[in-house]
């Protein structure tokens, strides 16, 4: 179960290195998400990331600006007009919405992609079927949370793997490379999650 309280275990969150009062305290949830993994060459540059090849990244770089643009217009008109700016939002959020459907039907994950996780803003811990990956590997990872179709990506360092009978292995890892946007997509991800389980209750 998610948990806020630090142990000495390795989690998703922490390194072996580290000491419990060093430690990040990131609420983690147990979810089924889509799971892209690609391992990082041990010569990658800084800012590796596998997932850059695809042909719409300059598209989806322009609907950023594009959206970073409208939110600042919107903290204007916020002083003037709420009623306006609450319905600007919600097209504005309408919008966010239907791109995220779109890119996702234009690349629909197979069902192996999905797969139970405990993730947090500092790492994920999944089951590899093959245990191929052992401490210390670097991974690019491209997660997609549903409901919202969040696609953020990361880099992380596996921590540790344990394995299992079924000759596979759950893998630890932390996140040491994302963007500040990408820690709050799955931030919001996680709130949400716990809302729909209070919901739930």
């Amino acid at each position: 179960m998610p948990s806020r309280t630090p142990n000495t275990s390795p989690d998703p969150d922490t390194s072996p290195s580290e000491t419990t009062s060093d430690r990040r305290d990131f609420f983690r949830i147990e979810d089924r998400i889509g799971l892209e993994i690609r391992k990082v060459p041990k010569n990658a540059e800084e800012g590796y990331d596998p997932f850059n090849g695809d042909h719409l990244d300059n598209l989806r770089a322009d609907l950023k600006r594009l959206d970073q643009d409208v939110r600042v217009q919107l903290a204007n008109l916020a002083e003037r007009d709420r009623l306006l700016t609450s319905l600007i939002k919600s097209l504005n959020g309408k919008l966010d919405t239907l791109a995220r459907i779109m890119a996702f039907e234009q690349n629909p994950l197979q069902p192996e992609d999905w797969q139970d996780v405990t993730l947090s803003e500092g790492g994920l811990a999944f089951h590899s079927a093959t245990n191929a990956w052992s401490g210390g590997d670097m991974l690019a990872v491209r997660m997609t949370l549903p409901p919202e179709l969040f696609q953020p990506r990361a880099i992380a360092r596996v921590l540790q793997t344990v394995p299992d009978d079924s000759g596979g292995a759950w893998v630890h890892t932390e996140f040491t490379d994302i963007h500040d946007s990408d820690r709050q997509q799955i931030a919001r991800h996680v709130m949400r999650w716990q809302i729909r389980q209070r919901q739930n209750m």
